[in-house]
């Protein structure tokens, strides 16, 4: 299967930091709370919230829960899983 650039792009984007790709491969076909993205992937907590929203600014990642404060629920956007499958 061919890949667009914008999807080269965001793979691309993800790739270069290790955070962001911890993240993805966290989150992979799974709906997780910062805490457990955070346990999974070995990263600080604080350093979760930044990660998720710079995901969340390239539509990779969505809050399903964004009115709670505590134990909001993120997930891959179609467009994340389409880059977490690219990422190996």
């Amino acid at each position: 299967m061919e890949l667009s650039d914008e999807m080269l792009k965001e793979i691309s984007y993800v790739k270069i930091s290790t955070y962001r790709t911890k993240v993805m491969k966290s989150l992979d076909g799974d709906v997780k709370i910062p805490t457990a993205i955070a346990k999974d992937s070995g990263i600080m907590t604080n350093h979760i919230s930044k990660v998720l929203s710079e995901l969340k600014a390239h539509e990779l990642v969505e809050c399903i829960n964004p009115e709670v404060r505590k134990g909001r629920l993120y997930r891959h956007t179609d467009k994340g899983e389409q880059v977490v499958k690219n990422l190996e």
